[in-house]
């Protein structure tokens, strides 16, 4: 079977690509406000000013760290199976991090979100197949802010089966994150072995790598974390406004990335990712439904599978406010982009108004959208010889397909079957079912799954050394207790 597959760029201009962002390393280079990763980059042979923190990176390096990364790794669950291949043409699908409000199904509007939220996002996505990995998808506004991405990890930890993409507000809360990892994994040695998380490090367009993400970038390195490098050009702002320029910039901040990583720890696993967005010049906003930054991220995605590395966007989220007609529209186009081109993660799904908030009800809708991605970057097979031929003339010129023996064996492989959340019913079908928007029906689906959510295989030991972890860290901004749990874990 042939696969479906977009391209955007060939080979040549692939290549070229490349060479002009290995050109941008060595001049004008990339901004490091870290001094560990200057003084690695000076001892390999860059041209540092310590002064200026600017490191000039010759190709030599850029070229000889990626011989060294790794093509492909896996995340693991919690019961030490391999569920997430990064890696080929392999697709999988999180919910986007970084939010900073949910959007309340009983008002319509954008709140705060708190513990209780995260923890039934938690046990919505792990009853949802669809997603192969949990997110920590947005900052619960009920603990002290500087724990709050640890606070996130270590709920999604208590509760989730499925390995979980992340990352760090600090270079002090990094060490308490990978502490619970630990904890969780059954120790250093099992986590490395068995990675249950990827962190996402970001630098800064244009060309910056600040201290803090630098330094996240090389601890994760150090101990054999995966690291998920998000570089965001913004065409027309912070980056060439052409598509192509964008992607040259993404090469650039990506490339100076995978070499700080390599030379903390040659050999450790690192993703070719990234957020990248097409400016609005009209609003002076980042919109990720935007065709252009669908092409931007589905273009450096080509560039990263040529360098042999794993990859990973953010598409399928929406810029609307509401669950509306634009937020499908933009969900289903970047969905459906992301499995065509074969990004090993793809993060943003139950993301709204520019990544800033997430929606339960978006996330089961958003399933659908990701399971007729999937079946559309299955292709056409050959599923019987002769394909049609035999069929046909034993059926003649009556339409009995429907009891028909080759029906019954192939149509669930065949058609896309989707959850209740999709309307197919007649309308008058419809109507007598109460005439229910899909807003209403994915209200009614996240309350259905939650009450089939199975509880994660932690033991109790365990659970009483991430709290203790958690706990620790908290009382250094002088939270004495944490909010309490629900008790079905």
């Amino acid at each position: 079977m042939a696969r479906p597959k977009l391209t955007f760029l060939d080979q040549e201009f692939i290549q070229q690509i490349v060479a002009e962002g290995i050109a941008v390393l060595s001049n004008p280079g990339v901004r490091v406000h870290n001094s560990e990763a200057l003084a690695l980059l000076a001892d390999a042979g860059a041209a540092v000013d310590f002064n200026t923190q600017v490191a000039c990176i010759p190709e030599t390096l850029a070229l000889h760290a990626l011989d060294s990364a790794p093509h492909e790794f896996n995340l693991y669950s919690l019961e030490g199976l391999a569920v997430v291949h990064y890696g080929g043409d392999d697709v999988h699908f999180d919910p986007g991090s970084a939010a900073v409000s949910i959007l309340d199904a009983q008002t319509g509007q954008q709140r705060s979100p708190v513990t209780a939220d995260f923890v039934r996002f938690v046990k919505l996505v792990e009853t949802l197949a669809m997603f192969d990995a949990q997110s920590t998808a947005f900052v619960c506004r009920d603990v002290p802010e500087g724990i709050g991405d640890l606070y996130r990890l270590y709920l999604a930890l208590e509760y989730m089966h499925k390995p979980i993409v992340t990352g760090a507000f600090g270079k002090q809360t990094w060490w308490v994150m990978w502490e619970l990892l630990c904890a969780a994994a059954g120790g250093e040695a099992a986590l490395k072995q068995r990675p249950l998380a990827v962190f996402d490090v970001c630098p800064s367009p244009p060309l910056l790598w600040s201290d803090l993400t630098c330094q996240n970038l090389i601890d994760c390195a150090s101990k054999g974390v995966p690291a998920e490098l998000v570089s965001m050009p913004l065409a027309g702002a912070t980056a060439p406004v052409t598509l192509a320029g964008s992607v040259v910039q993404h090469t650039a901040e990506s490339l100076s990335g995978v070499v700080i990583h390599q030379l903390a720890q040659p050999g450790s696993p690192i993703v070719w990712g990234g957020a990248p967005a097409a400016f609005d010049m009209r609003a002076g906003s980042t919109p990720f439904g935007d065709v252009a930054t669908w092409m931007i991220d589905c273009a450096y995605v080509e560039v990263g599978k040529y360098l042999g590395l794993p990859t990973h966007a953010y598409m399928g989220s929406t810029d609307a406010k509401l669950l509306d007609m634009q937020s499908g529209l933009e969900s289903a186009g970047g969905a459906m982009l992301a499995a065509l081109a074969g990004v090993n993660m793809v993060s943003g799904a139950g993301m709204i108004d520019f990544l800033r908030c997430q929606s339960f009800e978006k996330l089961v809708i958003d399933a659908d959208i990701i399971a007729m991605a999937r079946r559309l970057a299955q292709g056409i097979e050959r599923r019987h010889e002769p394909v049609a031929l035999e069929v046909m003339r034993q059926a003649g010129h009556k339409a009995g397909y429907l009891a028909n023996s080759h029906t019954q064996r192939w149509f669930r492989k065949e058609l896309h079957l989707p959850s209740p959340v999709i309307d197919r019913s007649s309308l008058d079908s419809w109507q007598k079912q109460g005439s229910k928007s899909i807003v209403t029906r994915a209200a009614e689906r996240v309350e259905h799954l939650l009450t089939t959510y199975k509880p994660s295989p932690l033991g109790s030991d365990v659970r009483h050394e991430l709290r203790r972890i958690t706990l620790r860290a908290a009382q250094a901004y002088g939270m004495d207790e944490l909010p309490s749990l629900p008790d079905d874990i």
